[in-house]
């Protein structure tokens, strides 16, 4: 198995990732669709930001100076619900 997130893994854990342009006349934001990328390049594929981020540019200004928000599920799991938690 790769070293890091995999497109699977991200999808597994319920990740979001956010793309984001560094344009500054820009600022556009877009969640990735995990799934769509898995289809394409294989549920294997290695998902960090450093190997993501030289296949994206801003759809919205075409620049490529994007960057990524990784989001963690923030839904309450099992553990916190047996715990108390809401």
């Amino acid at each position: 198995m790769a070293k890091g997130w995999t497109f699977q893994s991200l999808i597994d854990a319920k990740m979001q990732v956010t793309a984001h342009c560094h344009n500054s006349a820009c600022h556009h934001r877009q969640p990735l669709d995990l799934v769509n990328l898995r289809d394409r390049f294989g549920p294997d594929t290695p998902a960090m930001a450093d190997d993501i981020i030289p296949k994206l540019k801003c759809a919205n200004c075409g620049g490529k100076h994007v960057g990524l928000i990784y989001t963690p599920d923030s839904t309450p799991n099992a553990y916190g619900k047996a715990k108390g938690g809401r």
